[in-house]
């Protein structure tokens, strides 16, 4: 499939393919207070007979894109553009995209591809998948006006919500998801959530349209207060202990100092799931304090199509309070050094400029 250079790339109509676009790159790992992405033009990768041109209208900022850039994932590939929380509109699909067509709304996550024939992808687990690739750290990502992606692992999006809302549920919704079946939360149970970002303030929503109580702790008191609005039961501070016994806890804070802390507060029986992809290292377990009693500790790793087909079902039901906090395209750099800096109550949001 050739990809043809336009006359006018940045503001392509539908159908129109582009040869190159405008992106953010991740020049070096370092902190990201000192600036590590660099805005620059690049080739597009030419889409082949499944992909999908996209234009993006709308990119989450998630924590992943933070540590990448940081370099506590270590890089896939030199200057990869971060972003994988993407909403757009087709430009071109492939002979192969079945069921796509220019303007169609889409939206592009974390899993980007699997092998499709290993023993976890064919038992349902493509999530664990040694060949998965994914998108901002195996192939390019949204902090651009354009991505190639897969069309068998991009989702078509309701029309309706705004590009900003519809971002971060992508991943921060899907993978909280994830997070909140590992835990397996029983039934009106108390869930205990560690850390109230961009997942954690969709996944507390879930869980309380479910019918949990939800108990917050979280050490930024915006983040709190914005937990209670949402109808948490309780929130304090993260070292403190929650006003009941957790029959299920999430971890969403990369700390792993928490996770004895979170084990602590659980009932018999309890699980905590850790949501992240990283997490600093975990200190000593005491096994009468923190796992007896048939206490469980689980990971929680990506997610599948199917988690994320089910919980777009899901908001579709109850559609969540998303507090965005936007920025324009040409200032992801500073949108992730806020969210370095815990100067984010939300999701920051990455919003194409005309």
């Amino acid at each position: 499939m050739t990809v043809p250079e336009p006359q006018d790339p940045r503001s392509p109509g539908p159908g129109t393919a582009v040869a190159e676009t405008t992106a953010w790159v991740v020049d070096h790992t370092a902190p990201a207070a000192e600036r590590p992405l660099r805005r620059e033009r690049r080739p597009l990768a030419e889409p082949g007979p499944y992909d999908l041109l996209i234009k993006v209208r709308a990119c989450g900022v998630c924590r992943t894109d933070l540590h990448l850039a940081e370099g506590d994932l270590p890089p896939r590939a030199p200057r990869r553009t971060p972003g994988h929380e993407i909403v757009g509109r087709v430009l071109v699909a492939g002979p192969a995209a079945e069921g796509f067509a220019p303007g169609d709304r889409v939206g592009a996550a974390w899993l980007a591809g699997t092998c499709g024939t290993c023993r976890y992808c064919t038992g349902g687990r493509e999530n664990l998948c040694p060949d998965s690739r994914y998108t901002g750290w195996d192939m390019h990502g949204g902090y651009a006006e354009h991505v190639v992606t897969d069309s068998r692992f991009t989702y078509r999006l309701p029309e309706g919500p705004p590009d900003e809302e519809l971002a971060p549920l992508l991943c921060a919704g899907i993978i909280g998801y994830r997070a909140l079946r590992r835990a397996e939360l029983p039934p009106g149970g108390a869930l205990g959530i560690y850390g109230f970002g961009a997942s954690a303030h969709l996944t507390a929503q879930l869980a309380i349209a479910q019918g949990a109580s939800v108990h917050v702790l979280t050490r930024a008191e915006p983040a709190r207060r914005l937990a209670l609005e949402l109808g948490a039961a309780s929130a304090g501070g993260t070292y403190d202990d929650p006003p009941v016994p957790l029959d299920a806890a999430i971890l969403f804070a990369p700390v792993g100092d928490l996770v004895p802390v979170a084990l602590a507060a659980l009932d018999r029986g309890g699980t905590l799931a850790v949501a992240g992809i990283h997490l600093t290292d975990i200190p000593v377990l005491g096994y009468q304090r923190h796992l007896f009693q048939e206490r469980t500790l689980r990971s929680v790793t990506a997610n599948t199509r199917a988690d994320g087909r089910a919980y777009l079902s899901e908001v579709a039901r109850h559609r969540p309070v998303v507090r965005v906090q936007p920025y324009p395209m040409s200032r992801a750099d500073e949108a992730l050094a806020d969210l370095a800096g815990d100067r984010v109550t939300g999701v920051a949001v990455l919003i194409a400029e005309e």
